[in-house]
């Protein structure tokens, strides 16, 4: 009889052989975690990797101070749960230390000023390696991503000095001060990710699911209101029934309408859309035809 593996399956066995690798080639490595769906699922096949012993790696959460707070309480808890040390890199401290400068406006946001903490985060825990859950069908600068990323001592990205990846054979490595990015979920989509969500029972925050919420509508989305998000000049909150397809900085992100109340129902949901989740739901993608590319360029995720 011979074995084949489903495409889930050859996805986590992707992943685990990726997430094995890089505890195997680094010395200090560390997991980005967000408390979004795809950094839980990292997290989960960081767990099955080296189950029944905890992950030999801590995670870190680049924090902006404009986070749901559903989000962060997640975050606590699941890494309580996973047994693994939680590094929380602060935004607002990167502010106060005079680091970086804060937007002013109506429209002002976080997003551009984690990659100073971001990287100084990096600098100061020496990581070696840092696991990122971006994938390639989220967005163009993403699709050029190779699994192992290599940043320079500025930690910076030039998308044309990547190193090839034949045979998934990756090489890392690097000299002292710079790291690499590694990716174990390049190659899922975001069905795949909802689909080995709902195979799995993985828990998510509630934020990923139906929920009633007040929101207003401001730059073609629906955006939750909040005490960093309050309505602008000309703005009627209401309330509707949403969910998020995606989770970050809360003054960035908007919502969609959906009825869809588990991972089953936002899987076939995902199965019938035509719009990816970050041109729907992500402001700071919005910013130019390359503005991710320029922001992973000075060392964003």
């Amino acid at each position: 009889m011979s074995h084949r593996l489903t495409h889930l399956k050859a996805l986590e066995s992707e992943g685990i052989h990726i997430i094995r690798e890089v505890a195997a080639e680094f010395e200090n490595p560390v997991l980005l975690f967000s408390g979004g769906k795809d950094s839980i699922v990292m997290l989960h096949l960081a767990i099955r990797a080296f189950a029944p012993c905890p992950p030999p790696l801590p995670i870190m959460h680049i924090d902006t101070g404009h986070n749901f707070p559903e989000v962060v309480a997640f975050r606590d808890h699941r890494a309580a749960e996973a047994g693994v040390r939680l590094v929380v890199a602060s935004v607002q401290a990167s502010i106060d230390a005079g680091r970086v400068v804060e937007e002013s406006g109506p429209r002002a946001s976080r997003n551009r000023l984690q990659t100073t903490t971001l990287l100084d985060a990096i600098g100061e825990h020496r990581f070696d390696a840092v696991f990122g859950g971006a994938r390639r069908d989220e967005e163009k600068a993403r699709a050029k991503e190779r699994v192992f990323s290599f940043r320079d001592e500025f930690g910076q990205w030039d998308p044309k000095n990547q190193r090839p990846e034949l045979w998934s054979l990756y090489n890392g490595r690097h000299r002292r001060g710079e790291h690499i990015r590694v990716f174990p979920l390049s190659n899922w989509t975001e069905l795949d990710i909802w689909q080995y969500i709902a195979a799995q029972g993985i828990e998510l925050p509630s934020l990923y699911y139906a929920h009633r919420r007040t929101v207003v509508e401001r730059d073609g989305m629906l955006l939750g209101v909040t005490d960093v998000t309050p309505p602008l000049a000309g703005e009627k909150p209401f309330e509707e029934t949403v969910r998020f397809r995606t989770i970050g900085d809360a003054t960035g992100t908007g919502a969609v309408r959906s009825t869809a109340a588990n991972a089953h129902e936002v899987a076939a949901e995902i199965a019938a859309t035509r719009i990816t989740e970050r041109g729907a739901t992500r402001a700071d993608d919005r910013i130019s035809e390359a503005g991710m590319e320029d922001r992973k360029r000075e060392g964003y995720f």
